[in-house]
């Protein structure tokens, strides 16, 4: 059944030359046929007859096995592909509950306004009696939310708005609360990292309320085939969750192409570096030509400007060769106008538009069905994640389909299509969460504290003795009062409104049109110095910006609509201190430890750069120096196992520097392959002789504070990831060193020293010593 796919490849290769074909791997992925189960004898019949009228005539295997746990009152995650129909899982036990007592309520939570948006539009179209379904999240009118509290029996929110509009209002909720039955967590693989630490502490607040007034909600749990979901989504929770993953819906057969886009002799990079035909511009090109031959397809691209560039591209293309078929292609991305959205998803499934290029806004939820192939350009982050997008082609099960990664000029992206095992073959991950980082903690306990008093039976969920901890300290610092009974929050402000659960806390630094006064968004304060310095360009939904003036005192960054043919990329000096050792495992020669960490940066300056990787110029800034006090994963090399690296004759201690700099970068790149992240959550610093451990030194470290189990999954995985890195850039047919294995875009000193061989040398030794 994967024949479709594999003409569809060869037509995509017909136009390149022969003997410089970038195909380093294609396989054939078997189809699945259904596997569908009569209705649960509890299910309600008119919801049971509103599904069959809309198309189920029977759930699938795993939709019947998640709604029965439900239904029992067992916690449960669904984690199966996608288009597997998860949402059936939650709506059968939540419609019946509310059809057997109209009284009933239920919760829904998703990571995005647009996904439970489309999930009310399913419900609303079931056209159930009784159940009154409503959306209460920030675009929700101020005259709509009173009838939502006082009527709305399935409430469709996000966790931003849980945070700040439901939860520090809970006695206006009562109603809702006191009857709360289940709690639906949609896509739950995307809560990772920071902001599902928070999203974790969220949850736990959630369940404190609803038992205030007498309730206990069954969790229901959607998410991407992920590793372990029912640790994952226990750790989420705090309650015990059965985990339904044998995944039951038809499946078509898929041609999954790996792709790497050929070197530019024409063209150098930083410090002289070979670069690669851009991911975008070689998406752009397969796009067309599945356009011509009347496939529908989608392409995911890293960002918006991204997507609109290769939708430009395309259409170039296709314009010579027919004009009609120019207008058949789109871009679709975040910041459009729902009317927008819903047009292009309209246009998409009827196949009035045949060819898209988008960011990850169609990766989530939206019901886009049969598409012929899907070109994912550049890795997205995680497994789960790629086959999230690869599951849009072929999910009918009626025909095979195509599936094409292009590399990005990144050494996980080298790794990956040098490495086809590790996309084909390797589980996909776990999600990564602390909900015991004490930068987390403290404004979630605080944000608890003024919902409900914490007593100390209530704290056990939230870390126990951590938590107690954190408590005594918030206590001294006069932000808590403690009393017999519990703690109690001091000020008649609530804390929730500077909290921000998608970042670590702090002001966020604004960004504004210095023409118009409009505000266009906001930057991390952490990231400000990196994103919004003087002179940097600031993209916004599409349209490109130059900042004239960072003022951190005030918090605003001014900006001015432009169009530089240029990106800016900021340069940073960093210095590191080892605060706490954690874990050690000491070799003969090399030691590697887990612990927490200060961090020193200082942005100096940035470069200028064009689109094809072309250096224009350097810009030198003076900034203030910032702090980050995290975890971090490191390694030290003693210099006599340096000395006696197999070929390391030249690895003089000149070399050194180079060549752990050359490791450390392709190691921070690699890293997304274990821990749930991407390369822009963490960072790293090497150095030849670093005061704390007094040898050489590379360190890999989580870029929030406090950290978010990155650095920790890097400390547990240390010899597989460490080996992948050493095969990224041994599998890098550049001769010196380039973006494809250890030049890295956020590099602080410009790649400069870099030593391919030498890093090679590096890992070498410590994976002859560790890997053993």
């Amino acid at each position: 059944m994967a024949n479709q796919g594999r003409r569809l490849l060869d037509r995509v290769l017909a136009g390149v030359p022969a003997g410089e074909s970038p195909l380093t791997h294609r396989a054939d992925l078997p189809r699945q046929d259904a596997q569908p189960v009569p209705w649960p004898s509890w299910a309600a019949p008119d919801v049971v007859s509103a599904l069959v009228e809309r198309g189920v005539p029977e759930p699938w295997r795993h939709q019947a096995e998640a709604a029965e746990h439900a239904w029992a009152g067992r916690h449960v995650v669904v984690a199966t592909g996608t288009a597997s129909g998860k949402s059936l899982a939650y709506q059968l036990p939540v419609l019946s509950a509310v059809r057997e007592d109209p009284r009933a309520t239920a919760l829904y939570l998703s990571p995005t306004k647009a996904l439970g948006a489309d999930q009310l539009r399913s419900v609303e179209a079931l056209g159930v009696p009784q159940v009154r379904a409503a959306t209460f999240d920030g675009d929700t009118p101020m005259a709509e939310r009173d009838w939502v509290r006082a009527h709305a029996n399935w409430v469709f929110t996000n966790p931003d708005m849980l945070h700040r509009g439901i939860l520090p209002n809970h006695a206006r909720w009562i109603r809702f609360f006191r009857r709360l039955s289940y709690v639906v967590v949609d896509e739950c693989h995307s809560y990772r990292g920071v902001f599902g630490s928070h999203v974790a502490l969220l949850v736990r607040r959630l369940r404190r309320v609803a038992r205030r007034y007498g309730a206990d909600p069954v969790f229901v749990l959607a998410s991407a085939t992920v590793a372990d979901p029912a640790t994952s989504a226990s750790r989420l929770t705090g309650v015990p969750c059965e985990a339904v993953t044998r995944d039951g819906s038809p499946r078509a057969g898929r041609t999954v192409a790996l792709w790497e886009p050929p070197l530019l002799t024409e063209l150098e990079g930083e410090n002289g570096a070979p670069v690669r035909r851009s991911a975008g511009a070689e998406t752009a090109r397969i796009l067309a030509d599945l356009v011509v031959e009347g496939a529908r397809s989608l392409a995911f691209v890293r960002s918006r400007v991204g997507a609109e560039l290769t939708a430009i591209g395309a259409r170039r293309v296709l314009a010579e060769i027919d004009p009609e078929l120019a207008t058949r292609v789109a871009a679709y991305r975040g910041g459009y106008l729902p009317e927008e959205r819903r047009a292009l998803e309209k246009a998409v499934s009827s196949g009035d538009l045949l060819g898209v290029a988008t960011t990850n806004a169609l990766e989530l939820g939206v019901d886009i069905v049969g598409l012929d192939a899907v070109v994912v350009a550049g890795f997205p982050g995680t497994l789960a994640s790629f086959w999230q997008q690869a599951g849009r082609a072929g999910r009918t099960g009626d025909s095979g389909a195509l599936v094409v990664f292009v590399a990005r000029d990144d050494p996980l992206d080298t790794y990956l299509v040098h490495n086809p095992a590790a996309v084909l073959e390797k589980p996909v991950e776990a999600t990564v969460l602390d909900p015991t980082n004490p930068y987390v903690l403290e404004p979630q306990l605080a944000c608890a504290a003024a919902e409900l008093p914490l007593t100390p039976d209530s704290l056990e969920e939230f870390g126990g003795d951590l938590a107690v901890a954190v408590l005594d300290d918030m206590v001294e610092r006069k932000v808590l009062r403690r009393r017999p009974n519990g703690w109690y929050w001091t000020s008649h402000d609530r804390p929730h409104s500077a909290v921000d659960i998608r970042g670590s806390g702090g002001e966020q630094v604004v960004v504004v049109e210095g023409d118009s006064g409009r505000v266009l968004g906001t930057v991390d304060p952490a990231a400000a110095c990196w994103t919004v310095h003087e002179g940097a360009v600031y993209l916004h939904q599409g349209e490109s910006y130059v900042v004239d003036r960072l003022d951190l005192e005030s918090g605003i960054a001014l900006v001015r609509a432009e169009k530089p043919e240029w990106t800016t990329t900021a340069r940073d000096t960093k210095d590191i201190a080892v605060v706490r050792v954690v874990e050690e495992r000491k070799y003969a020669g090399v030691t590697v430890c887990l612990g927490e960490v200060e961090v020193t940066s200082r942005v100096v300056g940035y470069l200028r750069k064009l689109p094809s990787g072309q250096v224009v110029d350097s810009v030198p800034l003076d900034l203030p120096a910032q702090t980050l006090r995290t975890r971090a994963v490191w390694y030290t090399v003693g210099e006599e196992l340096l000395g006696s690296a197999p070929g390391s004759a030249g690895l003089v201690p000149a070399r050194i520097p180079g060549a752990l700099h050359a490791a450390e970068h392709a190691a921070i790149g690699l890293l997304p392959l274990f821990a749930t992240c991407d390369r822009w959550d963490i960072g790293g610093v090497s150095t030849a002789l670093h005061q704390d451990t007094g040898e050489a030194t590379v360190f890999v470290h989580d870029g929030h504070p406090g950290g978010a189990g990155f650095a920790d999954r890097g400390f547990a995985a240390v010899v597989p990831w460490l080996v992948a890195t050493r095969e990224a850039i041994a599998a890098c047919t550049c001769p010196a060193g380039c973006p494809s294995c250890v030049q890295s875009p956020k590099c602080g000193n410009g790649n400069d020293p870099l030593d391919k061989a030498g890093g090679l040398a590096v890992l070498d030794v410590v994976l002859g010593v560790v890997g053993e």
